[in-house]
């Protein structure tokens, strides 16, 4: 399998994305998060050139969810994983690409998330089966594109996610005891974004 370069993959954000705002916030979230999974890979076994793609992938279906204008379709947001694995398919990428997209979702989406919640996804698991799956997933979760973006710590995630379910916080303490915590500082310092 050939991996996509960071060129080629910068080149599908700039052909998807509606607008120029559009571009750096989901592009430049992908960066971060690749930048938060490179300080796990040290000495591990995982495939840093999948990682990389995966982190620099992971969010492409957000393109679908803006309007021509701009305007970001907040509500159906849980869509944007389901939307990138399509885009990614229908490119021709390989199911180990298109699966950085649809398996990243918090800390994995159950078929019964999506039965029990009525998610407007397709009925299934959504959930990280592979290393270098997981670790996208976690690296994820360190960085946000609200409007402003902002770093979060473990602390400030784990918060947010006890409201899907206590079952989800335990997920994530469990990556955060297998990885430990990012450094944030210096990449909050080069981008002018806060850690909350």
């Amino acid at each position: 399998m050939q991996i996509p370069t960071d060129d080629e993959i910068r080149a599908l954000h700039e052909r998807f994305a509606p607008t120029r705002e559009a571009l750096e916030v989901v592009h430049t979230h992908s960066v971060i998060v690749c930048r938060v999974a490179e300080q796990f890979l040290p000495g591990s076994a995982l495939d840093a050139d999948l990682v990389r793609a995966g982190c620099l992938l992971h969010d492409i279906g957000v393109y679908r969810l803006y309007s021509p204008s701009g305007t970001l379709d907040h509500a159906n947001y849980i869509r944007h994983g389901v939307l990138g694995h399509e885009m990614l398919r229908d490119l021709g990428f390989p199911e180990i690409l298109c699966r950085f997209c649809s398996h990243h979702t918090g800390t994995g989406i159950t078929h019964d998330d999506v039965t029990r919640r009525d998610l407007p996804i397709p009925p299934g698991d959504y959930l990280a089966d592979t290393g270098e799956e997981e670790l996208v997933m976690y690296a994820d979760k360190f960085h946000s594109k609200n409007s402003p973006p902002v770093f979060l710590t473990a602390a400030s995630y784990r918060a947010s996610v006890r409201r899907f379910g206590e079952d989800k916080v335990a997920r994530f303490a469990e990556m955060v005891h297998r990885y430990g915590e990012p450094e944030l500082t210096a990449l909050a310092a080069e981008y002018g974004y806060p850690i909350v």
